[in-house]
């Protein structure tokens, strides 16, 4: 078991999570139950699977748990990348 709060990624984890918050409340006011809902989903996902997987009673269940947190990872970034297609959002947000 690891303690998740002095991993350095989950710490990098919720920085990105905190700030897709941020850079969704300037989304447009019809995308808050669509892209909006969908992409703080999956920011929050990554750094509560990471944290999830470091209370495991294994190594291999926190590596299926890590491996989860990279999957929402890719969500999210294919999330932003869309939002930036959809000019909601600068590519630099990204």
């Amino acid at each position: 078991m690891h303690n998740f709060q002095n991993l350095k990624i989950w710490q990098k984890a919720m920085d990105i999570a905190e700030q897709t918050y941020l850079t969704s409340s300037e989304f447009p006011k019809q995308e808050k139950y669509g892209l909006t809902d969908q992409i703080r989903r999956s920011a929050v996902s990554v750094p509560s699977h990471i944290a999830e997987g470091a209370v495991r009673n294994t190594d291999g269940e926190f590596r299926n748990f890590f491996g989860i947190a990279s999957g929402s990872s890719k969500e999210l970034l294919s999330q932003m990348i869309l939002s930036h297609r959809l000019n909601m959002i600068s590519k630099d947000k990204i």
